[in-house]
């Protein structure tokens, strides 16, 4: 697999690695900020030591004189204090190579492990059992592991993550020799690489790697990796790596997982070539321009998305059947969809978040005698690649008869070309959400009866055809979503064919719901409005922005929603159509429908309701007579929530929004009682404002500078601060200034 240029795009041309150069800079600059910091920490750690050493010190001075309370009395003669401590000497010089080392007191011991973790050592503790399998140390102070350090016989993992590890001392494993799993992650490995290196060569079974965020380049990576051949799994992610070749990892024959995200990585030419067992490999958020020549049949997990890919080649005159599972090539640069292997096991394809389209109208219509249908290939190092695409030609699409899920949300789709979802037989999941696509016609396009999701949310539908025959046959069709286009008629029975539909999102197109008598009615298999009585299997309905204005009375006739979104549909007359969902329905959204007067109490199972802008002024008491989870009132006209309104909710609720509301200052208990209880969110809540009498906006979380009037006449100007304490005030002495 290489990295490449690409001789017709200018995202690939070596111009653009001047902003890598620049990223290679800010590395630099962060590594000094970093030895500064080392020193500081260095500095501490040393007092620590200090202080450490002398409390083991009194620890063992106390244990000498067991009883405290007899040396009270104890009157010791200046001249045989000197005699004393010549006795001593010999004891404190075999015991103060004892005290230097932290104890594993500082550990938890389960069976054959020890968790030393957080708990401020500087170095690996002494005293452990021999028989320990497992040691962690992670988040510590660990500079330096010392060749005289880790004498643990059994040792088989060990994780020093999050210290301030350096270097590791060439002898440092020569008593750990079974050691399989190693964790270094987010340490300094960047300044004693090369010495590491060496220590590193003494483990033979040597499995597990993590060489995670320091700051290694390219050098350092290549060097520490020297002979590391029993390596299986290795983490090299948020490192300075920026050019592999084919001896960045040559000796890890035996690599089946690598993990290169979030380094600064531009070119791979043939690194892989020399790991014939690699099966996972991540190369997530790096500056990657393209990738062709893909060639590693063994590969089952390929992650390049967050690059600047724009172009996918696999090689396709291999006879071998790429073993290839998985490849994310989601948020890049590709204009194609990617040329796949001509045989391979793909099964999830991610493509979202580039801009990629199809090009089958071109094809036969090049009149421009200047332009080119092929392009060519090169690497950085300006050799012309072999590999070759002309760009107008769809069989490259290659095999893609395994795929289950084809993620192509957030691209420039207007079509797909003929026959291109027939290849796709087993396909479960297809999203095509924030693409172009006018029509689609289900019945020529033949989807997979094997169909679980259809996203085809926010794009450009005016047509959604499909025949009985091609509704019957997506037995198995779950989840549609077909919101955010400009549709304006539906096939007709085409929830009633749907046997397992569970959830429909309609919300945003100009469909209403069939009345009775126009049930039936249709032109040309279309209608204009929808009826979906007696579909057991629905459960989730969204009709938000639909333009309704009544919904008939047997709407949702032998329906068992849970789920009923009705917002932004102004004016809309609901009260007894939903009446038959009392009993199921538990997340009813009503926001922006001018409801003024509902009755929540019948729906005793809801948990959620929103009823945001909708200018109530006082909150629909029947909601304290529901167990609710979830209460959206942002942008009504509540002045206050009732103190016993307020308390109702506060036992019950979990989320609640508020924002939006002309809140009185002056009554504002609601708000501390929410804020007492510690169980509730009130979303927002540093954005809640309400009015004094002078029409101040203040932020009820802050309770500054309050008017208030109260019953006898008599004002009371209300100035909270740091203290809390207040200040009454006389209207009359209000109305003279």
């Amino acid at each position: 697999m290489t990295a490449c240029v690409s001789a017709v795009s200018a995202a690939c041309r070596e111009d653009v690695y001047t902003v890598k150069i620049k990223e290679v800079k800010r590395g630099i600059s962060a590594s000094v900020s970093a030895a500064e910091l080392h020193t500081r920490e260095r500095t501490l750690q040393q007092r620590v030591n200090q202080r450490y050493g002398q409390g083991i010190n009194r620890q063992w001075l106390g244990k000498s004189t067991p009883n405290h309370q007899c040396n009270k009395d104890v009157k010791m003669p200046v001249h045989g204090l000197t005699h004393i401590l010549l006795c001593l000497l010999p004891m404190w010089r075999i015991l103060t190579p004892v005290s230097s080392h932290p104890q594993h007191s500082r550990c938890h011991l389960i069976q054959r492990t020890a968790l030393c973790n957080n708990a401020k050592l500087t170095s690996v503790p002494a005293g452990l059992p021999d028989n320990t399998e497992e040691l962690q140390l992670n988040y510590n102070h660990i500079q330096t592991l010392q060749g005289s350090s880790l004498s643990y016989p059994s040792l088989i993992t060990l994780s020093l993550a999050c210290n301030n590890v350096e270097r590791l001392e060439s002898n440092t494993f020569q008593d750990s020799k079974l050691l399989e799993s190693l964790n270094l992650a987010n340490n300094n490995l960047h300044i004693g690489y090369q010495e590491t290196s060496h220590a590193l060569k003494t483990l033979p079974r040597l499995r597990v790697l993590d060489f995670s965020e320091n700051e290694l380049d390219d050098e350092m990576a290549a060097t520490l990796l020297q002979n590391l051949t029993s390596l299986e799994y290795l983490n090299l992610s948020g490192n300075l790596l920026r050019r592999l070749d084919e001896t960045s990892f040559q000796d890890l024959h035996q690599l089946k997982e690598l993990d290169l995200q979030r380094n600064l990585i531009f070119e791979i030419d043939v690194a892989f070539d020399r790991n014939p067992q690699l099966q996972r490999l991540n190369l997530a958020f790096n500056y990657l321009p393209c990738l062709i020549d893909f060639h590693m049949t063994q590969m089952v997990v390929l992650n390049a998305s967050h690059n600047f890919i724009e172009w996918f080649i696999a090689t396709q005159d291999l006879n071998d059947t790429f073993q290839l599972e998985t490849l994310d090539l989601s948020d890049n640069k590709l204009l194609f969809f990617p040329f796949l292997p001509d045989q391979s096991r793909l099964r999830n394809l991610y493509l979202s978040h580039n801009s990629i389209r199809f090009y089958e109208h071109l094809a036969g219509n090049n009149t421009d005698l200047n332009s080119t249908t092929t392009v060519e290939f090169y690497n950085i190092k300006k050799y012309k690649s072999n590999v070759t695409a002309e760009l107008w030609n769809e069989n490259l699409h290659g095999d893609i008869s395994s795929l289950e899920i084809l993620d192509l949300r957030g691209n420039q789709v207007e079509y797909f070309p003929q026959g291109f979802i027939q290849k796709m037989p087993v396909l479960s999941r297809l999203q095509m959400c924030t693409n172009c696509l006018k029509t689609l016609n289900l019945t020529s396009e033949q989807l997979s009866s094997s169909l679980y999701e259809l996203d085809v949310s926010n794009n450009r539908l005016e047509q959604f055809v499909a025949d009985e025959g091609t509704m019957t046959a997506l037995g198995n069709l779950t989840y549609l979503n077909l919101s955010l286009n400009d549709l304006r008629q539906l096939p007709s029975g085409l929830f009633s064919s749907l046997p397992s539909v569970r959830s429909v999102d309609l919300s945003y197109n100009e469909i209403d719901i069939c009345l009775p008598e126009k049930a039936e009615n249709s032109i040309d298999n279309m209608s204009p409005c929808v009826d979906w009585k007696n579909i057991e299997s629905l459960k989730q309905l969204y009709l938000k922005g639909c333009n309704l204005e009544i919904i008939p009375s047997c709407a949702f006739t032998g329906l068992s929603l849970t789920h009923l979104d009705l917002s932004d549909n102004p004016g809309l007359i609901v009260r007894e159509s939903i009446g038959s969902l009392s009993r199921t329905l538990q997340h009813l959204g009503l926001g922006n429908t001018q409801i003024q007067d509902f009755d929540f109490s019948p729906f005793q199972s809801l948990k959620s309701v929103n009823i945001s802008r909708n200018s109530l002024a006082h909150l629909p008491s029947s909601l304290l007579k529901l167990d609710l989870n979830v209460l959206d009132l942002r942008d009504n006209k509540l002045p206050t929530i009732p103190s016993g309104h307020a308390n109702a909710l506060a036992q019950k609720l979990h989320t609640v929004f508020l924002t939006g509301n002309p809140f009185n200052c002056c009554q504002t208990e609601w708000f501390r009682t929410f804020e007492a209880t510690k169980t509730i969110n009130v979303v927002g809540q540093s954005d809640i404002e309400c009015q004094d009498l002078f029409q101040t906006i203040h932020r009820v979380e802050n309770s500054q500078s309050f008017l208030c009037w109260e019953d006898g006449g008599e004002s009371i100007f209300w100035r909270v601060l740091e203290n809390d304490y207040y200040c009454p005030m006389k209207a009359d002495a209000l109305t003279a200034t």
